[in-house]
C-alpha cells in the first residue's frame, strides 16, 4: 500500500474528530457563575465566568443561564440566543462601552431576561439593537448610561418587545427608537421609564411603537425636552399609548414632522406643558385624563370608539 493510501484513513479520522470536537464545544445550554472560569466548558458543573466566555460555547438558538449572583460583563450577540437569569442578580457593569450589543442575523431571535445593566455614568448604551429579526427584553433593570438605556437603531427591519422592565437614570435618553434602515416595530408593556436626563421615550421616522400599562415620568427635569418625543422625519412615525401615565416633565408629549400619536385611557398630568404638536397629530379616543399641566395643551383630533 502506498504511503498516500495509508495516510488517507488517518486524515479522515482526524477530520471526524475535529468535527465532533466542535459540535461538542457548542452546547445547547451553557451556564455562568460568579465563581466560574472562562476556561471551563460552561457546563452546569463547570460554568464559565462571563457571558462573553459562554457565548462562543453556546450553539445558535441555545441558552446561557445564570447559576448564581455575579457580574458577567459586556456582550456582543451575533446569533439567535437567550441570556436568562431567574430571580438572581445577573449584573452587567460597564464603563465606556455598551452593555449588550445585538448585531444578529435578519431572522435571529434574541431573548434577554432577568438582567441588570449599570453604566455607572460612563457606559454608552445599556442595550443597543443594530440587527436582528426579533429582540425580547423582559424583567430587566437598566440604569446609569451616558447615552441611552435601550437604543433601537436597526439597519434593517426589526421587531423589539420590552416588558416588565425599568429604564431609569440615564444621563441622556431612556428608550430611543430611530431606525437607520428598514423599520422598527416596538412593543412596550409594563415598563417604567423614569428620571432620565433628556427624553424618556424618543421616536423618529420608520418607527411604529405601542406602549401599554406603563409609566413615563419625571424625565427631562431641568431641560426643555419632553417625557415623550415623536418626530415623523425622515419618514412616518406612529406611537400608540394605552393605559400609560405621562407625568412631571417640561412637556408630556411632543409630536413633530407628520408624526401620529394615538392616546387611549391614559393620563397626561403635572407637566409644564401637557401636549405640544407641530405639523403632527395627537389623537384621543375620548377617554383620557389631561390635567394639572400649565398649560394642558390640547389633542389635535379624536378617534371614535367602536
Amino acid at each position: 500500500m502506498s504511503r498516500t493510501k495509508k495516510f488517507l484513513p488517518l486524515l479522515a479520522v482526524s477530520l471526524a474528530w475535529l468535527v465532533a470536537s466542535n459540535a461538542y464545544a457548542q452546547a445547547t445550554r451553557t451556564f455562568v457563575s460568579g465563581v466560574g472560569d472562562d476556561a471551563n466548558p460552561c457546563s452546569r458543573t463547570a460554568p464559565c465566568k462571563t457571558f462573553a466566555g459562554a457565548i462562543s460555547k453556546t450553539a445558535p438558538a441555545g441558552e446561557i443561564d445564570v447559576l448564581d449572583p455575579g457580574g458577567f460583563g459586556a456582550l456582543t450577540i451575533t446569533k439567535s440566543i437567550s441570556v436568562e437569569a431567574d430571580g438572581l442578580v445577573a449584573g452587567i457593569l460597564v464603563s465606556g462601552t455598551n452593555g449588550f450589543t445585538v448585531a444578529a442575523g435578519p431572522s435571529d431571535v434574541v431573548v434577554l431576561r432577568g438582567l441588570t445593566f449599570d453604566g455607572i455614568g460612563t457606559g454608552l448604551n445599556g442595550i443597543q439593537v443594530t440587527t436582528a429579526g426579533t429582540v425580547i427584553v423582559d424583567n430587566c433593570y437598566i440604569k446609569g448610561f451616558a447615552m441611552r438605556g435601550i437604543s433601537v437603531q436597526p439597519t434593517a427591519s426589526t421587531n423589539v418587545f420590552i416588558s416588565n422592565t425599568s429604564i431609569q437614570g440615564q444621563t441622556s435618553n431612556g428608550l430611543v427608537v430611530a431606525p437607520s434602515g428598514g423599520s422598527a416595530q416596538v412593543s412596550v408593556d409594563n415598563v417604567n421609564i423614569v428620571n432620565n436626563t433628556n427624553y424618556g421615550l424618543s421616536i423618529t421616522g420608520g418607527s411604529t411603537v405601542v406602549v401599554r400599562n406603563s409609566t413615563i415620568s419625571d424625565n427631562a427635569i431641568g431641560t426643555t425636552f419632553a417625557n415623550i418625543r415623536v418626530d415623523g422625519l425622515p419618514g412616518n412615525a406612529t406611537l400608540t399609548l394605552d393605559n400609560v401615565v405621562v407625568n412631571g416633565g417640561p412637556t408630556g408629549i411632543t409630536a413633530l414632522g407628520g408624526a401620529t400619536v394615538n392616546v387611549n385611557n391614559s393620563t397626561i398630568s403635572n407637566n409644564t406643558t401637557g401636549l405640544s404638536a407641530s405639523g403632527a397629530s395627537i389623537l384621543s379616543f375620548g377617554n383620557n385624563r389631561l390635567t394639572g399641566n400649565t398649560p394642558n395643551g390640547s389633542f389635535t383630533g379624536s378617534i371614535g370608539l367602536q
